[in-house]
């Protein structure tokens, strides 16, 4: 019974992952079209009024999406015997998804404001490269996509030559807490209107650290990490 929870409970976070992912990719693309509208219009006022809405999705929908996507993603990697380095599909994705938060919060978010400025005044601004940015954005996790469902490509040299020191499937409380923190996160992006995983931030760097002692306790006792 308590095996079948744990189940049910990763399949919700596994969900969670997936429709959060599918939901980035489609604001991503949302973005493209109206920053291309922006791009082709003749009409001022809907340069402006697309790239005005290109930055409310941007931080009302991408972005809470994008760190919903990537902590559930971090979570069922750090919950499982998946792993972040021991197979290359998922070190793939572990790179291209930290990649797409860096350039999101450091680059996407302030040349949205940039575009809509320059939109106003009646030039293009960044609004090219953001448009392009977009569009590989969500190729990239369209891609990613396809390497979940394919796992491509071999182990790494870190994934242990005994297959038994790979650490199981996590307790019950840890995809509970991903899936509640998930919502508290949404809950209160939505009322702030912009992004504040501090919640998920949280709760994975809880896990990491209990998981990290668990498995050097495991290691000392002479026995497998497993933490089913």
């Amino acid at each position: 019974m308590a095996s079948c929870s744990v189940r049910r409970w990763r399949q919700l976070a596994l969900w969670l992952h997936v429709t959060t992912s599918v939901a980035w990719m489609a604001q991503a693309l949302a973005i493209f079209v109206l920053l291309t509208t922006s791009l082709t219009t003749d009409s001022q006022a809907v340069a402006v009024s697309a790239t005005s809405m290109a930055q409310v999705l941007d931080g009302r929908l991408l972005a809470p999406m994008a760190n919903a996507s990537a902590f559930t993603g971090f979570m069922l990697a750090a919950a499982t015997g998946w792993g972040f380095f021991r197979y290359r599909w998922v070190l793939v994705k572990f790179v291209i998804t930290l990649t797409q938060l860096h350039l999101g919060i450091f680059v996407l978010s302030s040349a949205l404001a940039d575009s809509a400025t320059a939109a106003a005044t009646g030039t293009r601004g960044p609004a090219v490269p953001l448009a392009v940015g977009s569009a590989l954005m969500a190729g990239a996790i369209a891609f990613q996509a396809w390497v979940s469902v394919a796992k491509p490509w071999s182990t790494t040299r870190w994934m242990p030559e005994d297959r038994r020191q790979v650490a199981g499937t996590a307790p019950r409380w840890v995809f509970v807490a991903t899936v509640v923190g998930v919502a508290a996160d949404l809950t209160i992006a939505g009322l702030l209107g912009h992004p504040a995983p501090l919640i998920s931030l949280a709760i994975l760097g809880t896990w990491l650290v209990l998981r990290r002692r668990q498995s050097h306790t495991s290691g000392h006792a002479g026995g497998s990490p497993a933490l089913r």
